[in-house]
């Protein structure tokens, strides 16, 4: 699955690939490790 990350007001929102909101997180860091968890990042 493809996903987009976006800066919104202090915080990462993170979408899939049609714009659907899959989470938020405080930090990239943060997002990027939850997206590991879901297995869609390296």
């Amino acid at each position: 699955m493809e996903y987009r990350v976006k800066g919104v007001n202090g915080h990462i929102e993170v979408y899939d690939n049609w714009g659907n909101f899959l989470f938020s997180a405080d930090t990239y860091q943060e997002a990027e490790s939850d997206l590991r968890d879901m297995g869609l990042a390296a």
